[in-house]
Parts: C-alpha cells; structure tokens; sequence
C-alpha cells in the first residue's frame, strides 16, 4: 500500500499534513500505540531534517507498506552544487560543516552534496564506512554502516567517535535502516520500519 505523495518544504511548511498521513496510516493498520509514536518521531525527524536543509527547497513526502515494512520516502532535488557549497563553508569561521554531526546532519551533508559529481569523494568523506559509488550514484544504508563501523571501532579512534555519535541518534534507535540514494540530482532518504515487532 503507498499513501498520498505530498509535497514539503524547507521552511517547515507542511509538517501538520506529514503528521496527519502518518496518522491515517497508523490507523489504516490498526498500529499499537507505541509503533504510532515510533512512526510519528520518523516523520518528525524526516520533516525537521527537511527544515535544516540549507537552500530552497521542495520534497516529495510518502509512506508505503510492504510486507510489514513501513517506509517513509522523503524524495527532493538537491538545490546545493560544489560551488554554492564552497560559498556557504567559506562563510563559516572555521571553514568546516559544524551541522554535520551525527546521523541526521550527516544525511543532511549528503542531500546538500548530491549534485557534486564526485560521489566517490562523497562516498569517502561523509559516508567512509561502507557506501557505494558508481559515476553519479550514491547508496548508502545504515545497516551495512552500523556493520562496517562495528568491526572498525577497535582500530580506529575516528570510527570510535563516529559510533558515540550514532548511539546518540534518535533515528538510529527507532528506525531499522535508513537508506539514502543519490542519482544525480535526486537524492531519496527511505526510513525503514518493521511493524511486525514491538
């Protein structure tokens, strides 16, 4: 079953209706009430991901379920190129992206980065610990990151800071995967839910 695609915004436009097709499909599937706050936080970070996104810009918002599975799409184009990237870092005192840090300021990075046409550079800066690159494809999957980063952490101190930073995520607790896609210029964020357990 797929919901209703809406449309949201960066300036927060549109939550209230967010909210509300993940209520209807709470109640489309009968979901228990701790499964109808686990939906509605996704969305909430979803749509306050979207609020954080630097630029203008538009996204399509769904939710299917499948086998189980609920999925909550949030589908824009990346209105952010290597050029206006350089711009805004410069602007920054240090030079850095201070807004990349933990899980959802780094999916953040990559929404704002895939327009760049080096997404192996990507794959190797914002997602080093297991992503996949090919011309101007981008997968990435927190499954297989969470995996990758695990048998990195007694190595290296950088993997180990990277995992703190990820237990402290909320998505990362309640969701089962998150899953970005990059082609060109359409970047798409799948989270992942299994109904199926409490």
């Amino acid at each position: 079953m797929k919901s209703d695609v809406i449309l949201v915004s960066s300036d927060g436009g549109k939550l209230e209706k967010a909210l509300d097709l993940t209520e209807r499909v709470v109640a489309y599937w009968r979901l228990p009430p701790k499964m109808a706050l686990h939906l509605r936080l996704l969305t909430e970070e979803l749509m306050g991901m979207m609020h954080g996104i630097t630029g203008e810009r538009y996204g399509d918002f769904w939710i299917e379920v499948e086998s189980g599975i609920c999925m909550l799409h949030l589908r824009t184009e990346t209105t952010m190129d290597s050029e206006k990237r350089e711009a805004l870092l410069a602007a920054a005192s240090d030079g850095s992206n201070d807004a990349a840090k933990g899980l959802m300021g780094w999916i953040r990075d990559l929404f704002d980065r895939g327009a760049d046409a080096d997404v192996a550079a990507l794959s190797a800066t914002v997602a080093p610990y297991d992503s996949t690159a090919i011309g101007n494809v981008f997968d990435w999957s927190l499954t297989q990151f969470r995996e990758t980063l695990a048998m990195s952490r007694k190595s290296s101190p950088k993997a180990e800071e990277v995992w703190d930073q990820l237990e402290k995520s909320v998505v990362a607790h309640v969701a089962d995967d998150v899953k970005v896609s990059i082609r060109g210029r359409e970047v798409e964020l799948i989270l992942y839910k299994n109904l199926l357990t409490q």
